[in-house]
């Protein structure tokens, strides 16, 4: 994310209130608003001791949202407690609190990452240092896949997007966000071919035995970049894990950049397997599921765009992008019948 620097002292009462009920009677003097999130509002404050420490407020709860868009910052709190375990660099929790316990929404504190997001130094960087900050990437995102879930699905206890099983999970998340497009008003391409998906392919997902954590967001701009002691910029960790869920590792590729195919990049797949050479991507029911979770993420991204009231820009060419992708993936999926 950027930053929209205030001047000193400018955070307002209602984000002091929250760090001081957190943190202790703190002294705030210093505000900025960090753009690049669709959801949350998100402050860094700056505070007299010297520390800094991201402020993260959720939408009312009355506001317009997706089915599985409830108790994010729960999800984004388990998602960096879980990971940090497993010692991948993610901000540290300081605070969080659900909905319903203070005066408007559920909200969250977080120490704050030092670095730049990779989206905004990318172009400066030579081929050698991408190449190794994808595998940098990819180690990080197979620990964070070594953490086992209790159960399938998204961690929020919201009736339908769980199960005892892959398929059972997948199919009510596919299933809650045609429903969410149906509340909203958004045309589908081929709409009338997705609610089946799950159970043309059931075999396919069927191979998922086991529900690993899965972060679904770790495209550019959600990924930290360090410079070292000589100024060489390094993997400094992930950020933003509300989308998170347990389900199959292979959708985590999904969730790196909607208009690339992660598994074929040779760099990541390479860090990855570092630590889980295990994974498959190139079996027939890998490539299926691939194709499926594209679909899921092009379906929430397309839909989303109501709810959130993205500008007429944004969401065009959101619409043009899914109008393409979910036909592109539908065609793939009919080579292996179902």
């Amino acid at each position: 994310m950027s930053a929209d620097t205030l001047a000193l002292g400018a955070a307002d009462e209602r984000a002091v209130r929250r760090v001081r009920r957190a943190l202790g009677p703190v002294e705030v003097v210093g505000s900025r608003v960090l753009t690049g999130g669709l959801y949350n509002c998100v402050q860094l404050l700056e505070l007299a001791d010297g520390r800094s420490v991201v402020l993260k407020s959720a939408p009312e709860a009355h506001a317009p949202a997706l089915t599985h868009e409830q108790g994010l910052l729960g999800t984004e709190t388990l998602f960096h407690r879980l990971a940090a375990a497993r010692g991948v660099a993610v901000p540290s929790v300081l605070h969080h609190e659900p909905a319903g316990l203070d005066d408007s929404g559920e909200w969250l504190l977080l120490d704050y990452l030092e670095g730049s997001a990779w989206s905004e130094t990318r172009a400066d960087l030579p081929a050698d240092r991408q190449a190794a900050l994808r595998y940098s990437l990819g180690e990080a995102l197979a620990r964070t896949a070594a953490v086992t879930g209790t159960r399938f699905g998204y961690p929020q206890p919201v009736p339908g997007l769980q199960g005892r099983t892959w398929r059972e999970a997948f199919t009510g998340m596919m299933h809650a966000v045609l429903d969410d497009a149906s509340r909203f008003d958004v045309p589908l391409p081929a709409a009338d071919t997705l609610t089946a998906l799950p159970d043309r392919f059931a075999r396919a997902l069927d191979e998922v035995n086991r529900p690993a954590l899965v972060h679904f967001d770790a495209w550019d701009g959600n990924v930290v970049l360090t410079r070292d002691a000589n100024g060489t910029w390094q993997f400094g960790g992930l950020i933003d894990g509300e989308r998170a869920f347990f389900g199959d590792p292979l959708a985590e590729l999904v969730g790196l950049d909607p208009l690339d195919a992660a598994e074929d990049d040779p760099d990541l797949m390479a860090g990855y397997r570092s630590v889980e050479p295990g994974l498959q991507t190139h079996t027939e029911a890998a490539r299926v599921r691939l194709a499926l979770y594209r679909i899921y993420l092009a379906l929430i991204m397309r839909v989303e765009s109501v709810p959130r009231a993205y500008g007429p820009d944004h969401a065009g060419r959101l619409r043009s992008w899914s109008d393409e992708r979910i036909p592109q993936q539908l065609t793939l999926l009919r080579r292996f019948g179902g």
